[in-house]
């Protein structure tokens, strides 16, 4: 029987351009003689069969290295799943060891938990458009206007009030939300606090971030980034820190409800005092004592400075809301105190820094809605 000679184009050509030809060739005769079209000579048949050799040897080169670069993006798949939760550093700010992170590092969460939070997040976002939404088609909700998102640092964005309607809100009826934990949202304070021998900060807070809310605010000054930070990181309680020293403050905040918190504090013995809801919930002393705040420093919400107005790190980031930040360069009463927590008309406005959109700016797409907590507690 003859043989039959198969002949083909290079692997590498198109399907749809391929021809094959088969040519009968005598037992007995030479299969490099015979011609594929019948025309050819064996030099075009050698080179055909060299050419579908390194056709060959080029595809095993190839699929050997997408063997390897399977093998490689296989192990870093394995090692993102097994990942396990690192150890926290020590305690505290300014550890050593940490030159361009003052507060440590912290471990990312699970992809599966940042899933779900991203996924509650943007649900809330999505519940807080549909009210707007329904109060900017009933009439602004009682002649307020809905808060818009804002893309810059020359304040919110806010839609008009329709004409002969006069959009009447307080300027301090206004809250921050900080949605996810990036290193990019923050609210920056447009003065600098003077130099303080005392104060009072206070502040309506909620936040169910875990773990650690994050940074509420810190104040940093040239040669010092940690003059004054309040913080809540990892599995630690939240602290305040006065140039570098710490104090550990006995809220429990977390709860993804509003709560209100006060802290003051002196130079003299460095005493300081904590409140919660209107309520002291604890005291110390020896707290960076004799140590003035010092002035022209930056004033930072929502994020932890590790150089004077940066240097943020996502893992230290507040996440959740705030409003009605006020600073005070006194002690306040316990009966002050209470006032504000309440939500009293006679509630004073920091002397210092005091809550209103004109003396905020704010970066990296946070957001301003209206401020309900005092509204439910009336």
């Amino acid at each position: 029987l003859p043989l039959l000679l198969l002949l083909g184009p290079a692997l590498g050509q198109g399907l749809g351009q391929t021809r094959f030809i088969c040519t009968s060739v005598p037992l007995d005769g030479d299969v490099c003689a015979a011609s594929a079209l019948g025309t050819g000579s064996a030099e075009e048949l050698k080179g055909t069969v060299l050419q579908l050799r390194e056709t060959v040897l080029q595809q095993k080169e190839t699929i050997m290295n997408q063997k390897e670069t399977i093998r490689e993006l296989t192990a870093k798949l394995g090692r993102c799943e097994s990942q396990s939760v690192l150890e926290l550093p020590g305690e505290g700010k300014g550890r050593k060891g940490f030159s361009k992170n003052t507060m440590g590092d912290l471990s990312r969460p699970a992809a599966a938990e940042t899933l779900s939070q991203l996924g509650q997040t943007l649900q809330s976002l999505k519940t807080r458009l549909e009210n707007l939404e329904a109060r900017y088609i009933t009439g602004w909700g009682g002649g307020e206007a809905p808060k818009g998102r804002k893309g810059g640092p020359a304040g919110a964005h806010r839609p008009r009030a329709p004409a002969g309607q006069k959009d009447n809100r307080p300027p301090d009826r206004f809250q921050l939300t900080f949605p996810l934990r990036t290193n990019y949202m923050y609210a920056k304070v447009k003065k600098s606090l003077p130099e303080m021998y005392a104060f009072s900060i206070c502040m309506w807070i909620k936040s169910s971030a875990s773990p650690g809310m994050g940074t509420p605010f810190s104040y940093a000054v040239p040669g010092q980034a940690n003059e004054l930070v309040l913080i809540e990181w990892g599995n630690n309680p939240m602290e305040i820190l006065i140039n570098d020293k710490v104090a550990k403050l006995p809220f429990a905040i977390n709860d993804g409800k509003w709560h209100h918190i006060c802290v003051t504090w002196t130079t003299r013995d460095g005493v300081w005092e904590a409140y919660q809801d209107g309520t002291q919930t604890g005291n110390g002393e020896n707290l960076a004592p004799y140590h003035p705040i010092k002035p022209q420093g930056v004033l930072v919400l929502g994020q932890e400075q590790d150089t004077l107005g940066g240097g943020f790190d996502a893992t230290q980031a507040f996440v959740g809301e705030l409003a009605h930040f006020n600073v005070w360069d006194r002690k306040l009463s316990p009966g002050e105190v209470y006032g504000l927590a309440t939500c009293s008309s006679k509630a004073l406005a920091g002397n210092v820094i005091a809550w209103a959109e004109a003396n905020i700016d704010i970066y990296g797409g946070a957001t301003k809605w209206t401020f309900e907590a005092c509204r439910q507690l009336n």
